[in-house]
């Protein structure tokens, strides 16, 4: 059945604009109550991001969720993976999370977990949407929902983050740049790195609300690569806005992201009979990782893009890592979901181990040159379908001779069209995705 709301992660969109409304939020948080207490009287947990309108969505959810008779465990700004532990850990019935993750702080969006701290089960994403078609009521007032606020959130999650490595492991000796996007790691990262050992500089962690993503973060490292370089660090670390995303920078400033990070961790596990399996990447994963992948035996499949479809795949055959370029790297032993602190700390313990470099963990793998170009929709609908983008496509991969890739995809996050070409001569792919880019952008005008 086809969703009226639920996207590929959440419900996302523009603050004020239909759905993102705090009377759409309001029955949200209702309908999502009067499912989960079908079976009794139920507790859910609600985290945010630093983004300004966050406190008005948190405030609409509360409301919704007690006129529903739903407990509500208020976790205030936390990292969305550290809802989903949280949530595990609570033995709470759900989480939401209010968020729009990477996005700036004018959009917002409110995501689900379940009980496991995975995904909604489609079934229930069905049954809120079907909820939200009846008329709103409220329990009678002896069963109005209680509200709490968890004073020790923070501090439960630091201490989840650093047993996900071993009580021997210091990071000592190390010095760390964190970019923590003015985003929900902001009071997080700095104590799980520096409590580890680390000697922690830390950029973007003073959010106004507004500020998030802003020029910081994983989507913008150009801030953390100055910082290294100018700091003489060994490394840096950047989240983006949720802290399910992180991006890397080696000593030279090099940006090490997601497949890179990927293939360290899984190189490291088959090493030490860990892998239990294969890695999922995504449709987005660049082949150079595919090659490094099957030169070292470790099986590889593709998955949609979303980290949905990524942990999909996971559950399916049974494996332990995946994740996408872009930086949402799920260990599937250690959480259920993307975890940027998590997975650094994967990466750090593999440096350690080995006694190598970031750079030198990064030159495990060849990657081959890659342009993404977003364009962006003015309303909704998918050129990727009309004749005249498809001829293009056409036309780019037979220039391509058969040693490249093109990919034509609609974002589940934002209103764009991510034109992607992937080849050996980093100029012709460049070229290429530009003028196909083009085509898109003309088709939807």
């Amino acid at each position: 059945m086809s969703r009226k709301y639920f996207g590929t992660d959440g419900i996302r969109g523009e603050v004020g604009k239909y759905p993102v409304t705090p009377d759409f939020v309001l029955k949200l948080g209702w309908a999502a109550g009067k499912v989960f207490s079908r079976k009794g009287r139920s507790k859910i947990l609600i985290g945010k991001d630093t983004r300004i309108s966050g406190y008005m969505f948190e405030a609409s959810l509360e409301a919704g969720l007690s006129a529903a008779g739903v407990d509500s465990l208020m976790l205030g700004p936390m990292p969305t993976p550290a809802i989903a532990y949280l949530t595990r850990t609570f033995r709470a019935d759900a989480g939401i999370v209010i968020s729009a993750s990477h996005n700036p702080y004018q959009d917002n969006g409110i995501k689900f977990f379940s009980a496991n701290g995975t995904k909604l089960p489609d079934e229930i994403e069905l049954a809120i949407e079907a909820q939200m078609d009846v008329p709103m009521s409220t329990v009678d007032s002896a069963g109005i929902g209680k509200v709490r606020r968890v004073d020790d959130a923070a501090g439960r999650y630091i201490e989840f983050c650093k047993g996900t490595v071993s009580r021997n492991m210091t990071l000592k000796g190390l010095k760390i740049v964190l970019d923590c996007a003015h985003g929900a790691t902001y009071h997080i990262a700095p104590k799980v790195f520096s409590e580890l050992g680390a000697e922690v500089i830390s950029i973007g962690v003073s959010p106004d609300g507004i500020n998030i993503n802003e020029g910081h973060g994983a989507t913008a490292p150009e801030a953390l690569q100055r910082v290294v370089t100018a700091e003489k660090a060994d490394l840096g670390i950047a989240f983006d806005g949720d802290g399910d995303r992180v991006i890397m920078v080696d000593h030279q400033g090099e940006v090490v992201d997601g497949d890179e990070q990927l293939l360290i961790i899984a190189l490291a596990m088959k090493e030490e009979g860990l892998i239990n399996g294969g890695l999922v990447g995504t449709l987005m994963s660049n082949f150079g990782m595919e090659l490094a992948l099957k030169e070292h035996g470790i099986p590889f499949v593709r998955a949609k893009v979303g980290d949905r479809y990524v942990l999909e795949e996971l559950v399916k055959n049974d494996w332990l890592i995946g994740g996408e370029a872009s930086g949402h790297i799920i260990c599937g032993n250690l959480n259920s979901t993307g975890d940027g602190i998590v997975a650094a700390l994967q990466v750090l313990r593999v440096m350690i181990t080995q006694e190598k470099t970031l750079a030198e963990l990064k030159g495990q793998m060849s990657k081959f040159p890659q342009t993404i170009v977003n364009v962006r929709l003015v309303e909704k609908g998918d050129p990727t379908l009309l004749p005249k983008v498809q001829e293009a496509v056409r036309s780019v991969e037979a220039r391509l001779k058969g040693k490249g890739r093109v990919l034509l995809r609609p974002s589940g996050t934002e209103p764009v069209v991510r034109v992607m070409v992937e080849g050996e001569d980093v100029h012709l792919v460049d070229s290429l995705a530009q003028e196909l880019a083009g085509v898109v952008e003309q088709s939807v005008r």
